[in-house]
């Protein structure tokens, strides 16, 4: 994959809703020596953080630098330059500046969000690619307890016997090692999208080899916390229509799920994920030494930790997410590890550096820019962000790849969208219409070495004609402290000795409402 000059080529891995469930974060249960052998060689930020956990919004602002509130992206009904503004994409900006840019699999979410063409003619060189067994990905082809043929969740598959006798990551991965083996006269940004862990979770069944179901176990914060306030629960619902899940009757909406069921859907979680390590490293043994290559999750999700499922909350399941940096000349000779061959040999990868400073994915843009030596991106101003085409709500941590930064505020914003104070069909998704409340979360800290806290306030918010919060309209406030309760299960924002950080919590959500103003 060489070029003439010394410019480096970037890959960016965006992994459909993969959580930091990899040997590189610690995680026992995973097996993903691939994923961990490239975290070696770079740099894995432990806190690194979406601004909406759901794909199409969390996709359209880390790719154009804007948090939701400026893309007005909530849902996937809309396209942010007809929308809101001709906003200049990270692919766009690197096409500008001579580079070639190519995007394979999912990388902007299809459809509406991005003008039914992957945001063309603006963002890539050349036409995207797109996985033609995609559109078997609600077809039933999970083989059911009874011989037939279901829409399930749990899909282990024998790919033989699916249509087109393949998956789509598998096709992406196949098109992205023909592009790598290519010589190329430019330096180029490879975009590479895997569908996986995404449900449902199909992927070949050899898989299910590494995670046993009788090594599953079910979080111990497994039932929703009685302090929770009720607009902050995801009923699961893209959960619910499969038949596997709605054969088991969970009660709507706080559940639980069946307990059978729910290890099921671990168990297909993370040998989904162990599918794509493998997938992702036949990539990455392609990728030439001159490359600096990026690799994240475009939200969390949770696998039953307050009894909640999936994406489309404000927990650290939900947005918190795996960033994992390599720079040029790092890479060596990468060989994609046979995951059999890595569990008989028991290998070990440590990161060669961990950055536990708290960043956002909003950052990516400027700080693949930075790190690539191309003109900086600026820092958008309230008053004329909308109409100003390049510019970034985020910050570039490029410096805390090579040093530390005793400057740098450990702060993160995410955000998520509600209909209805209770519960009802919609409110994991909400139409941007129909959007009644915003939960407007921020995990902050005060110094290095401590967990820091989280803090969500739920307010009345319309999005139409212009996002409108009302902070006098408070339906609901969640404080954990993370220090002691890194799971987020106590919420302490009715204890009187915590007014101070709930002060401090309201602060910085309020300026970011004042800046809101401005804009609108």
């Amino acid at each position: 994959a060489k070029h003439s000059n010394a410019t480096p080529n970037i890959v960016i891995f965006i992994i459909d809703d993969l959580k930091p469930a990899l040997g590189c974060y610690g995680d026992k249960t995973a097996v993903t020596p691939n994923i961990d052998s490239l975290a070696s060689r770079g740099v894995v930020f432990s806190h690194a953080y979406v601004q909406q956990a759901v794909c199409g919004p969390s996709r359209t602002s880390f790719l154009t630098s804007r948090r939701p509130d400026t893309t007005r992206l909530y849902d996937f009904g809309s396209y942010w330059r007809k929308h809101a503004g001709n906003f200049t994409t990270l692919p766009q900006y690197f096409k500008e500046n001579g580079y070639r840019t190519v995007s394979m699999g999912k990388v902007f979410h299809p459809g509406i969000s991005s003008n039914h063409s992957d945001d063309q003619p603006y963002s890539w060189t050349d036409p995207p690619y797109h996985p033609p067994t995609q559109e078997y990905k609600n077809s039933k082809v999970c083989l059911g307890n009874d011989g037939n043929l279901h829409r399930n969740v749990f899909c282990p598959v024998n790919v033989s016997s699916q249509p087109q006798q393949s998956l789509p990551d598998i096709e992406t991965a196949e098109k992205a090692i023909q592009f790598l083996q290519e010589s190329h006269e430019q330096p180029f940004l490879l975009a590479v999208g895997l569908h996986k862990p995404h449900i449902p979770h199909k992927f070949p069944a050899e898989f299910l080899n590494f995670h046993p179901l009788d090594s599953i176990k079910l979080p111990g914060n497994g039932v929703r916390p009685p302090k929770l306030p009720s607009v902050a629960w995801n009923p699961y619902k893209n959960l619910r229509e499969r038949e596997d899940v709605a054969s088991s009757h969970p009660a709507w909406p706080w559940g639980p799920l069946d307990r059978d069921m729910a290890r099921l859907i671990k168990q297909g979680y993370y040998s989904a994920t162990t599918y794509i390590d493998s997938v992702l490293g036949r990539i990455a043994e392609q990728i030439d030494n001159n490359t600096m290559l990026v690799l994240l999750g475009d939200h969390g999700w949770s696998l039953g930790e307050h009894g909640e499922w999936c994406k489309m909350s404000n927990f650290e399941e939900a947005v918190r997410v795996p960033l994992i940096f390599v720079p040029p000349g790092q890479l060596g000779s990468f060989s994609h590890i046979n995951v059999n061959t890595h569990l008989l040999l028991n290998h070990q990868h440590v990161p060669s550096k961990l950055v536990d400073n708290f960043v956002e994915l909003v950052d990516l843009f400027p700080s693949i820019v930075d790190l690539a030596g191309l003109p900086k991106v600026p820092t958008c101003m309230p008053g004329t962000i909308l109409t100003t085409l390049l510019c970034t709500e985020g910050r570039s941590w490029a410096r805390l790849v090579t040093e530390s930064d005793s400057y740098w505020q450990d702060v993160a914003f995410s955000q998520y969208p509600r209909p209805s104070a209770y519960p009802r069909y919609d409110s994991d998704l909400p139409r941007e219409k129909d959007i009644l409340y915003m939960g407007y979360s921020v995990r902050w800290r005060q110094g290095e070495g401590e967990e820091g806290w989280r803090c969500t306030v739920w307010m009345g918010f319309r999005a139409l004609p212009v996002p409108r919060p009302d902070i006098t309209d408070i339906v609901g406030i969640e404080l954990y402290d993370h220090q002691a309760d890194k799971g987020e299960n106590n919420n302490l924002a009715k204890d009187k000795e915590q007014i101070g950080r709930i002060q401090q919590c309201l602060h910085f959500i309020t300026k970011n409402i004042e800046t809101l103003k401005q804009i609108y």
